[in-house]
């Protein structure tokens, strides 16, 4: 057997039904067979310093299904030893039990015609996308029956963000089950503090080719990025997920219950659609004026979006949907978001260059924009953003907090996400990371290219969206 480096350890973690939480008993060692069936962790436990072993084979479907889980061992080279015997070198596939349906495979599509956007994946600059959005798909406790399926055909954004997000999940360490066909998931916290997720996306009107669509841009004026399409397409969306009433269901009566949002209702729209959205739950907006001669900006509120619908804004400030405990948000669901985790935790690259460019959050009192940023995601610079050294799952994940849930949803619970709530009279914004990003674009080059300068960021290559 070899040794695991962390990123991929990381990665084979997300089959865990904790993902990345190991309590008092976190890995010191980890290792995978040579044949690639098979990784083992061995852990210690703070407090007696005893030695424990988990090992995880590959299922004849190429899930991960746990073989052995023990604790109690006085030295590192027996629990090594138990790893090794349980790996099985070249041993077949563990068995799928008979009270189990065996995995689809995600690239069997099984004579469907796939989509565009899942036919990227074959390209040699989407391998490393490819590869993840599989591993996470095994990943999955109790996937729907047409979720391969669907991933392969229309429904490709909708099943990479439940994706997605439940990477998020299993990194910050909550327990994820799929218990019911409804929510989509039910998380909880070695503390006791648990919620049910549904994940929904904002998609168009009118159906359109996600490949090499033409990207559209946000409106100049304020008002009409926050209260505009936009707002309205979010509000219709969370609208229609609210009418189902999830909230009523046995399992979720009396418990924190949360809509997963990601944006796909116009070419590039996530990239600049965040302002719509906290204009809808909030019912405000930040313009900029002139006071003594320097430029702040000014919150205001407004009551309804724009447009002949006269629709209500602001679902956050009233108790009318008192029964949604806040609205999880992503801007950054996209193939390049599964590419950047990959490379920049070390996946080859094969002479391709991966390049990042956007916006930081400027935490800088009364700043107006965002930092831009141009930056290589293999390079120390890029890396050094993250305390893991490689770009996180959940570096953009924002939670939006209803002030007026009948049953909260504790902050504790994802405490890796960026969290917006109210506190003194005003929306607070909480980060986890240092580094938060505004907006960004991926673009791919050939390995060869020239490196353009940080504020110079146009770039004559692929964009990977």
């Amino acid at each position: 057997m070899r040794h695991l480096p962390q990123p991929m350890f990381d990665i084979y973690a997300l089959s865990l039904p904790r993902g990345h939480a190991f309590g008092d008993r976190p890995p010191v060692e980890a290792w995978q067979s040579e044949d690639g069936l098979a990784w083992g962790a061995i852990t210690r436990d703070v407090t007696d310093r005893t030695f424990g072993v988990l090992v995880m084979r590959r299922r004849e479907d190429q899930v991960w299904v746990m073989v052995r889980q023990e604790h109690g061992f006085s030295e590192s080279a027996e629990a090594r030893r138990a790893v090794e015997s349980c790996m099985r070198e070249g041993a077949p596939r563990e068995p799928i039990p008979p009270n189990k349906t065996r995995r689809p495979a995600l690239y069997d599509v099984e004579g469907r015609e796939p989509s565009e956007i899942f036919m990227l994946l074959v390209r040699p600059t989407h391998h490393v996308a490819a590869w993840l959005l599989n591993q996470v798909y095994l990943a999955f406790p109790n996937p729907d029956k047409s979720w391969a399926g669907d991933c392969q055909t229309d429904n490709f954004h909708t099943r990479m963000w439940e994706a997605h997000l439940l990477a998020c999940l299993r990194e910050q360490g909550v327990l994820v089950t799929q218990p019911h066909p409804s929510p989509d998931f039910h998380i909880e916290n070695r503390r006791g503090d648990e919620a049910w997720i549904e994940a929904v996306t904002a998609n168009p009107p009118v159906r359109y080719n996600h490949v090499n669509a033409e990207l559209t841009s946000p409106a100049e004026d304020a008002r009409e990025r926050f209260f505009g399409p936009a707002a309205l397409r979010f509000a219709k969306t969370l609208g229609s997920k609210l009418q189902k009433r999830y909230d009523l269901l046995p399992h979720v009566v009396d418990k924190p219950f949360a809509l997963a949002l990601a944006d796909f209702h116009a070419p590039g729209s996530m990239v600049w659609s965040r302002e719509a959205l906290i204009g809808y739950l909030y019912g405000m907006y930040a313009e900029v004026s002139e006071v003594d001669g320097r430029r702040i900006a000014m919150s205001s509120e407004v009551s309804h979006l724009l447009g002949d619908s006269a629709f209500p804004a602001g679902l956050f400030r009233t108790t009318a949907h008192s029964e949604l405990s806040a609205v999880i948000f992503t801007n950054a669901c996209s193939i390049a978001k599964f590419n950047r985790v990959g490379v920049s935790a070390g996946a080859l690259t094969k002479g391709l260059r991966y390049v990042r460019y956007g916006r930081f959050y400027d935490r800088t009192p009364g700043a107006l924009e965002g930092i831009p940023f141009c930056l290589d995601i293999t390079s120390d610079e890029y890396r050094a953003l993250w305390p893991q050294r490689y770009e996180p799952w959940s570096a953009e994940l924002e939670i939006f907090h209803n002030p007026f849930a009948r049953h909260p949803l504790p902050r504790a619970l994802l405490s890796e996400a960026t969290h917006w709530f109210h506190a003194g009279g005003e929306v607070i914004c909480e980060s986890h990371y240092e580094t938060s990003v505004l907006w960004s674009r991926t673009l791919i080059q050939n390995d060869s290219a020239t490196m353009p300068t940080l504020r110079n960021p146009k770039l004559p290559v692929e964009p990977d969206e």
